[in-house]
């Protein structure tokens, strides 16, 4: 199972369209990437085909997009600075995905879909290892 594949049944699952479900599965796996530390990241990763490409092309620490700004670009790095970059990388995160306009409920059924799918591809160890060293994340998505 490649990331495309969990792209897909996640949107099927969420009815959520591709292009949106695609920004949202790139959006938690680059705060994965930035957050989930050691080896299990990188076998995560090396499970699912794609998804470290994925989670490159939704960065959620690269540069806020030209245009946006304001008040919460300026308090997510207010924030970050203090917290750090993996505190960083969760708001920003969280951010991206508000800015989706998707509502909480559509997140946490592609956020849930998506555990699903990463555990079959990666399996339930592994992927609950993962999950586990970024638990606000897990909480964010109503996995918690």
């Amino acid at each position: 199972m490649d990331v495309q594949d969990i792209v897909n049944t996640v949107s099927q699952k969420a009815g959520i369209d591709q292009v949106t479900t695609e920004k949202v599965v790139g959006t938690i796996f680059s705060v994965l990437e930035h957050e989930a530390e050691g080896t299990s990241a990188s076998s995560f990763f090396a499970k699912i085909p794609g998804a470290d490409a994925l989670a490159q092309k939704y960065d959620v620490m690269a540069a806020a997009p030209a245009g946006g700004g304001g008040f919460l670009s300026s308090l997510q790095g207010a924030l970050g600075g203090v917290l750090g970059e993996k505190a960083g990388a969760l708001i920003n995160g969280l951010a991206a995905l508000k800015a989706s306009g998707l509502d909480m409920a559509q997140i946490q059924k592609a956020g849930e879909t998506l555990v699903q799918q990463a555990e079959a591809a990666a399996g339930p160890d592994l992927t609950n290892q993962v999950l586990g060293s970024v638990p606000s994340l897990k909480s964010h998505l109503g996995l918690g």
